[in-house]
């Protein structure tokens, strides 16, 4: 508890530099009418999304690697963000005419389940999902709707409906979170405590599209915070995911947050996305993985 409380801290801090410090000091004791138009219109709204889209993407992480007891599970890698962002973009082109208000982050839903559903399929086989089917699998679609994609349009960052979805995602998972705990020891134990693999898996997956198509219909596709968030949080408050999820919470939103000030200001006045920075540092943790599980048989 002590951890989750300092990770709530320096979610604070960086809420408070990302706002007021970077890329230009605004003195918040002192605001003008400028100041604090770029505060509340600007800079504000664009740090609750980072946070949020990055909680939303930790937690999904936490919960696909204890679902498939894979330590490469992400919502990035399994492609499940690439067919969220292809739906939304597909919303976004034919208008908000489908579910009004809701189209974008419901259609961003339905490719996130979908596209879950067609990796596993392709990663099942002999009885069981094997990791580097699904590996391959969620990689190549993964690519197939990125290439898609390039024929659309961008992400609008504008859509303040998915919000809903990842509070439903999350409050979902931390529902489920004793049969997650037990789907994490094997089947054949969570059915001896009294847990349902099948129900428990559909509730918790639905929660994963529904977090993960919030965020895509926020900001589009970030990679790596899925994978990298839950590993580094699992070495401080242990595998229970009772603390692991809303740590991965917290850390996520962080992490994200800081890519995002640190995109804003390296370059300044240049932006570097969010995404860039992150994979710069997910993709060497992700290769570490690959090499140390000798998942593919290196």
């Amino acid at each position: 508890m002590r951890k989750i409380i300092l990770l709530i801290i320096v979610s604070i801090c960086i809420l408070f530099v990302s706002v007021f410090i970077l890329p230009k000091f605004i003195n918040p004791f002192n605001l003008d009418d400028t100041g604090s138009q770029i505060i509340f219109s600007i800079r504000l709204p664009r740090v609750i999304v980072s946070i949020l889209m990055g909680s939303a993407l930790g937690v999904s992480g936490a919960i696909l690697q204890g679902l498939l007891r894979n330590p490469l599970a992400d919502p990035y890698i399994l492609g499940i963000s690439s067919g969220a962002t292809l739906m939304a973009a597909a919303g976004l082109i034919f208008g908000k005419i489908i579910f009004g208000l809701f189209t974008i982050p419901l259609l961003a839903f339905i490719g996130a389940i979908s596209t879950g559903i067609a990796v596993g399929i392709m990663g099942y086989k002999g009885g069981g999902l094997l990791p580097e089917r699904l590996l391959l699998a969620g990689i190549g679609i993964g690519f197939l709707f990125s290439s898609i994609l390039m024929l659309l349009m961008s992400i609008s960052a504008d859509d303040p409906y998915g919000l809903i979805f990842i509070f439903a995602g999350f409050l979902l998972s931390i529902w489920r979170v004793k049969g997650l705990n037990a789907l994490i020891l094997g089947d054949e134990i969570a059915y001896s405590l009294g847990f349902s693999p099948f129900k428990e898996r559909l509730i918790l997956f639905i929660s994963v599209g529904l977090m993960t198509a919030s965020s895509v219909s926020l900001g589009g596709i970030v990679g790596f915070i899925g994978l990298l968030i839950p590993h580094i949080v699992r070495y401080f408050v242990g595998s229970d995911c009772r603390f692991l999820l809303p740590s991965s919470a917290l850390a996520g939103g962080i992490l994200l947050c800081m890519a995002d000030t640190i995109g804003r200001t390296i370059m300044s006045p240049t932006e570097i996305p969010a995404g860039i920075i992150t994979a710069i540092i997910g993709a060497p943790y992700f290769l570490y993985l690959l090499r140390r599980k000798e998942i593919m048989g290196v």
